[in-house]
């Protein structure tokens, strides 16, 4: 069970992440897709992004990075405002 629970986190926090490359990019970069093998056929070893026919893609823990930073971000800002109030 809390392997279950671990892994529907770790999916939403990846999605966090592609959101966050989304935004920040504004749409030029993306995501490693879910099932492909890509960062591991086109990356080198340990990469949290490549470049893969002229576009960035974001391996999977670089999108784990980028939705726990995403998020941590979230929380800060949602402490300093109702810090302000």
């Amino acid at each position: 069970m809390e392997q279950l629970i671990g892994a529907a986190i770790g999916a939403l926090i990846g999605q966090m992440g592609r959101l966050a490359i989304w935004l920040v990019s504004f749409g030029r970069w993306r995501g490693e897709r879910v099932l492909d093998n890509e960062g591991r056929i086109f990356g080198a070893a340990g990469a949290l992004s490549f470049v893969r026919e002229g576009r960035r893609i974001i391996t999977a823990t670089g999108l784990l990075f980028a939705g726990a930073a995403f998020a941590a971000t979230l929380v800060i800002l949602a402490l300093t405002i109702a810090a302000m109030r």
